[in-house]
C-alpha cells in the first residue's frame, strides 16, 4: 500500500467536476444540486434522491446507470462497487493511481453528499422491533462516507443540511472548496460516522432485557454541546457534550458554566422524585440540597426551605416543581441567586426576575427520567459505569423494625426524609418534620458527625428538632447515632438498615420509644 503522511498531501483548493448525492434526510438538496447544475457539475444519485432532484428539472446520472448494475436486494445493495469508490477514493495527485484509475475507466468524484438512516429516531420510537431497527441500519451511506473524509485531500463531504449554506457561499464564490474546508468537513464526517455506529452498539448491547450485566465495550459518543469559559477552575479546559438542549432552556442571563451544570443536575434529579408532589422548593449550594420543604403554596415551601439554612442559599441554585409565582418569586429574589429552575413562571414573575441580567433563569423541558440506564464518572485508566440510582421507597415497602409503629405523621416524615436523603452526600443525615428539612448533614467521614453538623444547623437557625424524622443514607453501624438522634429529639428513624449490629442499634431505638423503619437499600452518593 502507498502512503502518503498528512504533511505532503496537497493543499491547493478543489475544484469540483462530479458530485454524489444520496441523502435520507432530502432538507436543502434541491437547492444544493441546482447550484451545483449551475457550475457545470455532474450529479450522480441513487433512488429517492435522484427522483427528488429529477423532479426539479435538475439533470442527474443514476448511480446504477453508472455502474450497469442495478441497485438491488431491496435497496440494500446501491453505491457499493468499484466505479463509485474508486471514483472517490482515488488520489488524482498521485501519478499512479490516475493511471489505474484510467485503466479501469474510472472517473474522480470530488464532492460527495451524504447522511443517513434515522436509527436513532426510529429505535427511540415505542413500536420499534429488532427487524424495524435492523432495516434502519444504513451500509452504504457510512461506507461512502468514510471514503470521501479519508480522501479528504482530493475530495470534499457533507454530512448534514446545516453545512450547505456554507458550502455553497464558498462555492460560489472560487468554484472550489478549500483544504481547510474539506478537512474540517471530514473531521464532522468521522464524527458522524463514530456517533452511527455508536447508537446501533448500544441499541444491540441493550436488544437483551434479560441480561443483567453491564455492556462488554462502553460506547459513548456525544456532540459538543458548547465550549465552556473554563472548568470547576479558571486554569481548566471545559465543555458540555450531549443534548441539554432537551432537558432545560436557560432563556436569561449568561451562559451556564462547568460547575452550573454539575448543580443544575443535581437540582433536577432531586425535583424529579417530587413532580408529582405538593408544591416544592429545593435550595442548593454545591450541588448539596441546603434546604428541602413540601407545602400547600409555593411561596410557604420556600419559606420552609429557606428556613434550614439561611446562610447557604447566598449565590445557590433553587429549583420548584411548580410554576413559579410572582409571590414567590417576590421572596426568592430578595436574596442573590444565581440560577431558578422551574417547569414555567408567571408573566409577573419573570418581568421581576429578569431585571436582574446576570442571574440565570431556566425553564425545565423534561425532567431526567426515572427509567435512565447508565451513569458514568471517569477514573484513572478509564471510567466507572452503574446503573441509576432511581430507586424509590412507598410506604408499603418500609418494614418497621422496633416494638413502637410510626404514626401515620411520623410515616409521612419519614418518606420526605428519605426522599431528600438520597440527594445528599454521603455520610448524609437528614432531620425532617411537616414537609420541611431542619437540619440537613452532608459528606462527613462519620454518620455521628453528619448528624451532629444537622443538629447544629438546626440549632443555629432557631429550628426545634422535636418530634423530627431521621434518614439516614446507609446503616447506622452502632448505636450512638440513634442515640444521638433521640437526644436530639428525633421520635423516627429510616434507614436501610444490614449492619451486623442492627440488633444494637433496634434495641437502643426501642429503649427510647423510637420509631425505627427499614428500607432494604442504601444511597450512597459519592
Amino acid at each position: 500500500m502507498s502512503l502518503q503522511p498528512l504533511d505532503s498531501l496537497p493543499t491547493t483548493p478543489l475544484k469540483i467536476n462530479r458530485a454524489l448525492i444520496s441523502v435520507s434526510d432530502k432538507t436543502g438538496i434541491v437547492d444544493l444540486a441546482r447550484q451545483l447544475h449551475n457550475a457545470d457539475v455532474e450529479i450522480i444519485s441513487t433512488g429517492g434522491t435522484a427522483q427528488k432532484i429529477r423532479e426539479a428539472d435538475i439533470p442527474v446520472t443514476d448511480v446504477s446507470d453508472l455502474t450497469e448494475f442495478e441497485e438491488c436486494l431491496d435497496g440494500r445493495v446501491k453505491t457499493l462497487h468499484p466505479l463509485i469508490h474508486g471514483g472517490i477514493l482515488g488520489r488524482t495527485s498521485h501519478q499512479p493511481d490516475v493511471d489505474e484509475m484510467e485503466r479501469l475507466n474510472i472517473e474522480p468524484i470530488e464532492l460527495v453528499v451524504s447522511n443517513l438512516y434515522p436509527f436513532e429516531e426510529t429505535v427511540a420510537k415505542s413500536d420499534c422491533t429488532p427487524a424495524i431497527a435492523t432495516e434502519n441500519i444504513d451500509i452504504g451511506g457510512p461506507t461512502m462516507i468514510r471514503a470521501a473524509a479519508k480522501n479528504f485531500a482530493h475530495v470534499c463531504v457533507l454530512t448534514s443540511p446545516n453545512q450547505y449554506q456554507e458550502f455553497a457561499k464558498g462555492f460560489k464564490k472560487l468554484s472550489e472548496i478549500s483544504f481547510k474546508k474539506r478537512q474540517k468537513w471530514a473531521r464532522t464526517a468521522f464524527n458522524h460516522t463514530a456517533r452511527y455506529d455508536t447508537a446501533i452498539a448500544n441499541y444491540f448491547n441493550h436488544l437483551d432485557k434479560n441480561n443483567e450485566e453491564l455492556p462488554q465495550q462502553l460506547n459513548i459518543s456525544l456532540p459538543k454541546s458548547q465550549a465552556l469559559r473554563y472548568g470547576e477552575n479558571p486554569h481548566q479546559k471545559a465543555a458540555v457534550y450531549g443534548e441539554q438542549s432537551q432537558y432545560i432552556d436557560c432563556f436569561h442571563g449568561k451562559e451556564l458554566s462547568y460547575n452550573n451544570f454539575t448543580d443544575v443536575d443535581a437540582a433536577l434529579n432531586l425535583i424529579a422524585d417530587f413532580q408529582n408532589d405538593n408544591a416544592t422548593c429545593a435550595i442548593f449550594k454545591h450541588t448539596v440540597p441546603c434546604g428541602v420543604a413540601t407545602a400547600a403554596t409555593l411561596d410557604t415551601a420556600w419559606d420552609k426551605a429557606f428556613a434550614t439554612d439561611t446562610m447557604s442559599p447566598f449565590g445557590g441554585v433553587v429549583v420548584v416543581n411548580k410554576e413559579l409565582d410572582i409571590n414567590t418569586a417576590q421572596k426568592i429574589d430578595e436574596i442573590f441567586t444565581e440560577i431558578i429552575i422551574a417547569p414555567s413562571y408567571s408573566d409577573e414573575a419573570l418581568a421581576l426576575l429578569q431585571q436582574k441580567k446576570n442571574r440565570r433563569l431556566i425553564r425545565i423541558k423534561k425532567l431526567p427520567s426515572t427509567d435512565q440506564n447508565l451513569k458514568f464518572r471517569s477514573i484513572f485508566g478509564g471510567a466507572l459505569s452503574q446503573e441509576a440510582d432511581v430507586k424509590t421507597i412507598t410506604q408499603e415497602q418500609l418494614k418497621t423494625v422496633t416494638k413502637r409503629e410510626p404514626t401515620k405523621k411520623e410515616l409521612k416524615d419519614l418518606l420526605f426524609a428519605w426522599k431528600v436523603v438520597k440527594h445528599v452526600k454521603s455520610n448524609a443525615i437528614v432531620y425532617a418534620r411537616d414537609g420541611q428539612t431542619i437540619g440537613i448533614g452532608t459528606g462527613q467521614t462519620s454518620r455521628v458527625e453528619a448528624s451532629e453538623i444537622a443538629i447544629a444547623k438546626a440549632q443555629q437557625e432557631g429550628l426545634s428538632l422535636e418530634g423530627t424524622a431521621i434518614a439516614s443514607d446507609a446503616f447506622f453501624p452502632f448505636a450512638d447515632g440513634v442515640e444521638a438522634a433521640a437526644k436530639a429529639g428525633a421520635t423516627c428513624v429510616v434507614q436501610p438498615g444490614g449492619s451486623i449490629r442492627d440488633e444494637e442499634v433496634i434495641e437502643a431505638a426501642d429503649k427510647r420509644d423510637l420509631a425505627m423503619v427499614f428500607t432494604g437499600n442504601r444511597h450512597f452518593r459519592h
